[in-house]
């Protein structure tokens, strides 16, 4: 029989609150992240503006919480702001 330590468990109920946490944390990106690409697919630009400042703020939040590396932040927000850009320089 395997000797667990006490370490041990406290380490994987530690990982599982951080689990669950960052699991919340990311289902609220996610569905910030779906609203703007909602709303360039209906190309809806200022619904999309919008939900961009919703979807940094999300993601930045996202990052602080080490829910996210601070790199795989910066690229989604690039291409978010990338194509809400597009979709405004279409419109004018």
């Amino acid at each position: 029989m395997p000797v667990i330590h006490k370490s041990t468990i406290r380490r994987a109920r530690q990982a599982e609150r951080r689990h669950d946490r960052n699991r919340a944390t990311m289902n609220a990106v996610k569905t910030v992240v779906k609203k703007v690409q909602s709303a360039l697919a209906e190309k809806k630009l200022e619904d999309a503006k919008t939900s961009l400042r919703e979807a940094v703020a999300a993601i930045g939040k996202a990052v602080s919480k080490g829910a996210l590396k601070r790199n795989t932040a910066s690229r989604r927000v690039s291409r978010l702001t990338l194509r809400v850009n597009a979709l405004s320089g279409s419109r004018s």
